[in-house]
């Protein structure tokens, strides 16, 4: 006897500071994570969980890091910051839309990266910063 599943969900996930709810909306037109400089006309996550870890851990603000799960309400596209820029082919798994995320549930146990290697990330967000406003969108 095989038992053969045929349909796997992909699962999402958002890195921020922001304090949210299941069922509130992530949209367009909020502060990046990490720059003040304009508002975001996208709305970033991914399917890997580290990379929602770095995105809480660079995120601006003094609230608590967080990391949600969310499902997308409308077409997604690969992340160009990241995958045309320093990862072809997006092994991160990192993604945009223009449409919001839905917020489903917060991931309550995630180990954070070594202060080591988090300083060494902020550094080098520091020095994309300093390159122009629009390095990081």
């Amino acid at each position: 006897m095989s038992s053969v599943a045929n349909v796997f969900s992909q699962s999402f996930f958002h890195g921020t500071r922001a304090d949210l709810r299941p069922g509130d909306l992530i949209v367009v037109g909020y502060q990046s994570n990490f720059t003040d400089a304009k508002l975001l006309s996208w709305v970033y996550f991914a399917a890997t969980l580290d990379a929602a870890i770095w995105g809480a851990e660079l995120a601006l603000g003094s609230g608590p890091e967080r990391i949600y799960v969310v499902e997308p309400t409308g077409p997604i596209m690969d992340d160009p910051n990241l995958t045309d820029k320093k990862f072809p082919g997006n092994p991160t798994l990192s993604y945009r839309s223009r449409d919001p995320v839905r917020v489903i549930a917060e991931v309550t146990k995630w180990q954070g990266h070594s202060p080591e290697l988090l300083q060494q990330m902020k550094e080098n967000v520091a020095r994309a910063k300093a390159a122009g406003p629009d390095i990081i969108d």
